[in-house]
């Protein structure tokens, strides 16, 4: 599911802050929030958690009281109905770093698609060899030739920045389904000393994933290159599913009005994957969190800097940082 600097339009749909933190003169957009929450963890998530939990409600209301339709990317369509559309390529190319999630975390994700289709049979599902969040984005929609020559300008910081999590570990806790009328994603927030892991001591959340953001940005425009991110608000997630039909939500085939009862029905689904994911997989007093339930950013694989057409998880690796 996309996320965007302070106002950014995708898909039809407008993505915004609303962590409640304003801009700082700071020349990297990341600081804002680090320098409001005084550089706390437990603020941090705050924010985070204000951000995911704001979003779903006013996305709540688009379905319900404004009876929205779901908003069908219209590239993905093409690529999915390929037979009416032959020949048809997505040509825009993008540079990223990616994190890539690990397998416990891959396994959770597999079983709520799985969910999911119980309520929306027609989903597009982001296969699971392909899961992501853009931890980083570099630049999005231009030619590949334009791509490569970023490439070439941040060749030689590029094994820096994919190894980089190796020794800047930030843990993300308490997942989450968060949606809008385009997408579903699993969402997390910063870990903020929760039911920290055997080897990892609580004071290790002090650097949070914003902080790696925040570091990576840095990194990046050391060599030189404009960072053309929409990836700055305070959000974690990977983007599960997206719809490409109206009738999962709509009267009929025909009839693409919303169905209010089908409505309820989708909501509902992921009301009752959420209720689980807080009751199963979120931090309990002083019990080690549930497998799947965490992810140490940089756990099993480093960064994944990423090229090519690579909206909906293609694309090629550039390099894949190192990995613990």
């Amino acid at each position: 599911m996309a996320t965007s600097s302070a106002s950014n339009v995708q898909d039809g749909n407008v993505f915004e802050d609303l962590s409640g933190i304003g801009r700082t003169n700071s020349d990297n957009p990341y600081d804002s929030l680090i320098d409001a929450c005084s550089n706390h963890p437990t603020e941090i998530q705050a924010r985070y958690t204000r951000h995911r939990e704001t979003r779903n409600g006013a996305q709540k209301k688009k379905f319900i009281s404004e009876r929205s339709s779901v908003i069908i990317d219209p590239i993905l369509y093409k690529l999915v109905h390929s037979e009416q559309y032959p020949g048809f390529t997505d040509n825009r190319h993008c540079l990223v770093f990616w994190a890539r999630p690990p397998s416990d975390v891959r396994s959770l994700i597999a079983d709520i698609q799985k969910q999911l289709l119980t309520v929306a049979p027609r989903l597009w599902l982001m296969p699971i060899e392909c899961l992501h969040m853009t931890a980083l984005e570099i630049d999005f929609s231009r030619t590949a030739g334009e791509i490569d020559e970023i490439v070439n300008t941040m060749s030689d910081k590029i094994p820096e920045i994919t190894d980089y999590p190796f020794n800047h570990r930030a843990r993300l806790i308490k997942p989450m389904l968060s949606y809008d009328t385009a997408a579903i994603a699993l969402s997390f927030v910063p870990a903020a000393g929760e039911s920290p892991p055997d080897e990892r001591q609580s004071s290790a959340d002090t650097y949070t994933y914003h902080h790696l953001r925040r570091d990576l940005y840095e990194l990046s425009k050391s060599t030189g290159v404009e960072v053309a991110s929409r990836y700055v608000v305070p959000s974690a997630h990977l983007t599960l599913a997206r719809f490409v039909t109206q009738s999962d939500i709509s009267v009929s085939e025909e009839d693409e009005t919303p169905d209010p009862l089908k409505v309820q029905q989708l909501l509902d689904g992921i009301e009752i994957i959420n209720t689980k994911l807080q009751d199963r997989y979120w931090p309990k007093d002083d019990q080690k969190i549930k497998a799947g339930g965490e992810w140490i950013v940089g756990q099993e694989k480093g960064l994944d800097c990423h090229k090519g057409t690579l909206w909906y998880g293609g694309g090629e690796t550039v390099r894949l940082g190192k990995g613990f």
